[in-house]
């Protein structure tokens, strides 16, 4: 391309997205995935699509019947109260385990509205001894040498999506399995995701550390497996830190004592109360 050569760029975005990834064909990201439409018109036939039974029963499956609504609800295209109100209306009680999910995505945003920069420090005293390493690099870049942890990081930067049982599984490992400060691993999810807000994001990493939990998330790879269909597990040569019984795990994760209180951070810039809009965990 010459110094004097204009580029036509389409409209569309679709047709925008073909036409630069043909210019640049080095250029990566989550911002040149075309796997997500925006809109309110998208939105609506993403919810109308909905099929709650499915979602009910393999919801926790990575390749589940997730609704995807996530991003919609996070940039406003759909409200979660049209969107309770539509589940409710079309499923009645056979939708009541999406609804309850929605309903933990109001209560994320309720305790940002009532505690607003809190949210951001630990709500409570960890229940287990945690500590504040800082996110290695590795981790980010996807090299972690565990081939299900690696995928979910890959599938996070190509599409700025993961499956809510995933973002489970990685948070415990990176909290508790590489010791990391859950606030400095939560804030580049954060800006990774596509449908990241402070209120779902923040607290449920705080969720997984047992900062505002009654315990710590943590899994064993029979868990893993059994909702990945051991996609990640056949085949695999690394050291599985997971391959192990609960109470095993308990032990060898858990050994200090809890922290006599909570670790306190600053915000900088402050945010005084949450944008309109905002609602809570991928569903």
């Amino acid at each position: 391309m010459t110094s004097t050569q204009k580029l036509n760029i389409p409209s569309d975005r679709v047709e925008r997205l073909h036409y630069i990834k043909r210019m640049f064909p080095q250029a990566t990201g989550e911002d040149l995935s075309n796997s997500w439409a925006g809109g309110r018109s998208q939105a609506l036939s993403k919810l109308h699509s909905i099929d709650a039974p499915s979602y009910a029963r393999n919801r926790n499956f990575i390749n589940g019947a997730v609704t995807h609504l996530s991003p919609y609800l996070r940039y406003g295209c759909l409200s979660l109260n049209e969107t309770f109100a539509a589940v409710k209306a079309k499923f009645g009680l056979v939708g009541e385990n999406l609804l309850m999910q929605l309903a933990w995505r109001d209560f994320w945003r309720q305790v940002w509205y009532a505690n607003g920069d809190a949210i951001f420090s630990e709500m409570e005293a960890p229940k287990v001894g945690i500590d504040y390493a800082p996110l290695n690099d590795f981790v980010k870049q996807g090299n972690t040498g565990l081939p299900c942890m690696d995928a979910f990081v890959d599938e996070l930067l190509t599409t700025g999506y993961m499956h809510n049982h995933a973002r489970m599984w990685f948070a415990s490992y990176v909290v508790h399995h590489l010791k990391t400060d859950w606030r400095d691993a939560a804030d580049w999810f954060e800006s990774k995701l596509l449908d990241g807000d402070f209120a779902s994001n923040h607290l449920s990493w705080q969720w997984v550390a047992s900062t505002f939990s009654s315990k710590p998330y943590y899994f064993n790879k029979e868990n893993l497996g059994r909702y990945t269909g051991e996609k990640y597990c056949t085949g695999c040569t690394a050291k599985c830190p997971f391959d192990t019984d609960y109470e095993t795990l308990k032990e060898r994760l858990f050994t200090q004592a809890p922290a006599s209180q909570a670790k306190q951070y600053l915000i900088t810039p402050p945010l005084t109360r949450p944008p309109s809009g905002h609602t809570a965990v991928a569903v």
